[in-house]
């Protein structure tokens, strides 16, 4: 049986995500964001929310490692993978949990990564936290390598390093109050005693951050201004980097839905301030997971900050040609709400909702990109014809929907040619509700659909012997910095190893759950509209990680009669390993390119009855997929069996 969910995920596992709304990183919780320009690129170094494995933590903050991500436009985020975890730090303790908010700066040619860990029992400091330093040569394969003892004089968290017109490097930190001191010039080493920054108003706060402008310097910082509360995000102003800082107000206030922490950076990229910042909109019921948000700050003449209220819509130009999410609005009415699409499963995000005509939703600043624009996709649901109304500036046209049964379909409508250039999208219910909508995309022609939902029962291959039945797991992060690890050896102990319960003795079904060490991952049955498997779409449809990641692939092949004489021929983007029956029968080693018939296994024989193929594909820094097929000792394709997932 395939399930209904399926639907779910063929129609989006077409898309290429756009991230142009909050949160901004959409498969993994991100907090404590700082955000940094370097050579023209925005880096961001959260923390890394996780669920605690270990009690008594379970309930509380929890984060095991560090990702980097980066962007040219505040709009598309490339997950660099894991850049220290806490089993690195040679005098933090493995099993803390306890890599809170880093920050990152420029020295010299390297990049110094600070964070705050837990000490090792043994290292004399019995208590609290230390701030360690990681260094890089650069940021492409990024490889920090951690100092073997923290800065000396510094017990805390949250450590943000500022560097000042005088040339000289600060670090702030948080813990018992805020801190600040200089650094000597190989920033692992402070350069005086450390000040207790004082005359701010009462209240616990914590996570500084300072910056520069126009000769004044700023120090932010969450603070608990109420009894029982739970943080703002405040500032202060001074004339030199030690202060004293004067308080001057407000940048964002407590959030409306009781997440108890907020934690951000400032940023001016390309002449706008942006304000980064956290809070659990993936994670309702516990506010210790919490996900990254940017919005844009604005100053006064006098250089005070207009406090930045928060919004679903974030920042940056939308591409209309890949989803945008109207409940990610700029502004709604009329009787449409946002919901959860999932409340088991977060992640997948929101719906609008239009509960009755009229009810409307507005989201601005999306791109066509093209001067010919004429076809409309929604992923919508309804339950009877539907008509909606489309605004694009000035533009406006009607978009027939016919009736879904209560189920998400993705509707192509063709409509007369959309402006060119950055309008704003309003979409407006125009018959009797409800209906929901997921996402809206402008397009040119029809979007590609890379995969479908399997017919019960058995096929056959492709003409050309390519099989296009699949069990696809949700991907394994499997961080890794090149492809050129990809030797034989480490492929096959990677490749090879188990990484759940039943991995290699039993054959999954469509929507069986299992658990690969942290994370917890769905089967999914697929027909591939190609005779490539796009993993790299399958991952970005289901918003899960597409870099760093090892895929599992797995099929039926029945078989009337034996067949002999014949042999595995697979193609792969980046390395993958095979397995007919449980034994190991092709290795495709080293950093490929998906190719046709790229390695050829050595005779096999498909015996009477059932067969299981299974595949595993690791990815690196590339756009993953694959295909496979049977050929004999001709070349020719072998096409005498039926392919099945039952």
């Amino acid at each position: 049986m395939y399930r209904k969910v399926f639907q779910i995920m063929v129609v989006a596992s077409c898309m290429s995500v756009a991230h142009a709304q909050n949160p901004i990183i959409r498969n993994q919780f991100t907090a404590d964001p700082t955000a940094r320009i370097f050579n023209g690129r925005i880096y961001l170094f959260p923390s890394h929310d996780i669920i605690s494995p270990v009690e008594p933590e379970k309930r509380w903050f929890s984060m095991p490692d560090y990702h980097m991500f980066s962007s040219t436009d505040l709009v598309e985020w490339t997950d660099h993978g894991v850049i220290l975890s806490q089993e690195q730090v040679p005098w933090g303790n493995p099993k803390a949990y306890s890599m809170w908010a880093p920050d990152c700066v420029e020295h010299s040619g390297k990049y110094y990564f600070f964070f705050p860990d837990t000490p090792k029992s043994d290292t004399g400091q019995k208590r609290g936290f230390g701030i360690g330093v990681a260094i890089a040569d650069g940021l492409f394969h990024p490889q920090f390598v951690p100092q073997e003892k923290p800065i000396a004089g510094v017990s805390g968290i949250d450590p943000c390093v500022m560097k000042a017109t005088d040339g000289k490097h600060y670090l702030f930190w948080g813990g018992g109050g805020l801190n600040v001191a200089p650094l000597k010039d190989n920033l692992l080493e402070l350069d005086g005693k450390p000040q207790r920054i004082n005359g701010l108003p009462e209240g616990f706060k914590e996570g500084p951050f300072a910056f520069e402008r126009d000769g004044k310097y700023y120090l932010t910082y969450p603070w608990v201004r109420n009894n029982g509360g739970t943080e703002c995000l405040a500032y202060a102003m001074a004339d030199t980097p030690m202060g004293p800082y004067t308080y001057k107000g407000i940048i964002m206030k407590e959030s409306a839905t009781g997440c108890w922490t907020n934690h951000h950076s400032i940023l001016n990229f390309k002449g706008q301030w942006y304000l980064f910042y956290h809070h659990n909109d993936y994670s309702p019921s516990f506010d210790k997971n919490r996900s990254t948000c940017i919005d844009s700050l604005f100053f006064r003449p006098d250089g005070t900050i207009v406090e930045v209220v928060p919004t679903k819509r974030g920042v940056g130009i939308s591409d209309a040609r890949k989803p945008i999410q109207p409940d990610r609005y700029s502004d709604i009415g009329n009787g449409a709400i946002i919901e959860y699409n999932d409340t088991t499963d977060y992640f997948k995000g929101w719906k609008t909702v239009f509960a009755k005509q009229g009810a409307w939703v507005r989201y601005n600043r999306v791109d066509p990109k093209s001067s010919c624009a004429e076809n409309v996709c929604l992923r919508v649901r309804t339950t009877g014809k539907t008509r909606f109304i489309l605004r694009l500036g000035s533009y406006e046209t009607v978009l027939g929907v016919d009736d879904t049964r209560g189920e998400w379909q993705e509707t192509d409508i063709r409509v007369s040619p959309m402006p060119e250039g950055i309008n704003d999208l309003t979409l407006i219910l125009k018959s009797n509700g409800p209906a929901e909508v997921d996402w809206i995309s402008l397009t040119e022609n029809p979007r590609e659909k890379y995969f479908m939902k399997p017919a019960a029962g058995n096929t056959t291959p492709d003409k050309d012997g390519f099989i296009r039945r699949w069990m696809l797991l949700e991907p394994i992060d499997k961080p890794n910095r090149s492809n050129t690890v990809f030797t034989d050896s480490y492929l096959k102990e990677h490749l090879g190893r188990t990484y759940y319960d039943g991995q290699n003795n039993t054959f999954p079904e469509d929507g069986q759950k299992v658990i690969a060490g942290e994370q917890q991952l769905t089967w999914h049955a697929v027909e591939s509209n190609r005779f490539n498997v796009k993993l790299f779409r399958f991952a970005t449809g289901l918003e899960k990680r597409e870099y760093g990641v090892l895929f599992h692939a797995a099929t039926i092949i029945d078989c009337e009669h034996d067949i002999a004489d014949i042999h595995l021929s697979a193609g792969s983007n980046s390395a993958s390993m095979w397995w007919l029956n449980g034994k190991e029968v092709l290795l495709l080693s080293g950093d490929r390119r998906m190719v046709k018939d790229d390695v050829v296994s050595p005779r096999l024989k498909l015996k009477k009855g059932r067969n299981i193929l299974r595949g595993a594909i690791i990815n690196g820094p590339g756009m993953s997929d694959f295909c496979v097929r049977f050929i004999d000792t001709g070349g020719q394709p072998v096409t005498g069996y039926k392919v099945t997932l039952e």
